[in-house]
């Protein structure tokens, strides 16, 4: 399939997915939402891939939901057609069978926030922060998922106030697992990743199935 606004880069046993509008903070817009789940789809039907890395193009890994496409409105979240593509992308992220690794380079927000949670594991550009300021416009966030990972305590606050936080708060709450210069973010990353593809691809998938069992996707 020919991607528009994501790149798709094959190097068994590794597939890189690049969040490719860079011009506008890799905004999830919905084609990009759309094309993501059709990567995510790609990937896992293609046994020479064993893990995932998810980044994005720019300085930015992903400012969140294109809000040039519709306001959210909490009286009537999910009613508009271009929700569907949102739902249609968390539960292909949710439910994906291999191992996503997320490479941080930059600010995930809102969406983008939500995309770098459902990664198995996340590491971090120095460069990156996290946040969830949607929830100032009337969107609710995913409270769940980010619950699993750092905890109920720490996900209230962070979904609740929207505050901002940076990498090393990230890692210090256990959100990433480390944080490197920005200039070896992806080198670091694919070494992990290939570490991670040492492992049988079925050992690796009756993980991931155990791991969306633990991790069911819900609407806000």
């Amino acid at each position: 399939m020919a991607y528009e606004s994501l790149m798709l880069d094959k190097d068994p046993p590794l597939a890189t997915i690049t969040l490719n509008r860079p011009d506008k903070r890799n905004a999830l817009n919905d084609a990009l939402r759309r094309e993501l789940a059709a990567a995510l789809k790609e990937i896992e039907s293609d046994d020479a891939i064993s893990v995932a890395i998810l980044t994005g193009a720019g300085t930015v890994f992903c400012a969140g939901f294109d809000r040039s496409e519709f306001t959210p409105d909490p009286d009537t979240f999910g009613d508009d057609a271009k929700w569907q593509s949102g739902q249609l992308m968390h539960e292909a992220l949710q439910a994906f069978a291999k191992p996503l690794i997320g490479a941080i380079n930059g600010p995930a927000l809102g969406g983008g926030f939500d995309i770098a949670a459902q990664c198995d594991v996340r590491i971090a550009s120095d460069h990156a922060a996290f946040g969830h300021p949607e929830i100032k416009f009337g969107a609710p966030t995913l409270y769940t998922i980010l619950s699993q990972i750092v905890g109920g305590a720490i996900a209230r606050d962070l979904c609740l106030s929207g505050r901002r936080i940076d990498a090393k708060e990230a890692h210090r709450i256990g959100l990433v697992s480390s944080v490197v210069p920005a200039e070896r973010l992806m080198e670091e990353t694919q070494t992990y990743a290939r570490l991670v593809a040492e492992a049988p691809l079925e050992a690796l998938k009756a993980v991931k199935a155990g791991i969306v069992r633990e991790t069911p996707f819900r609407v806000p």
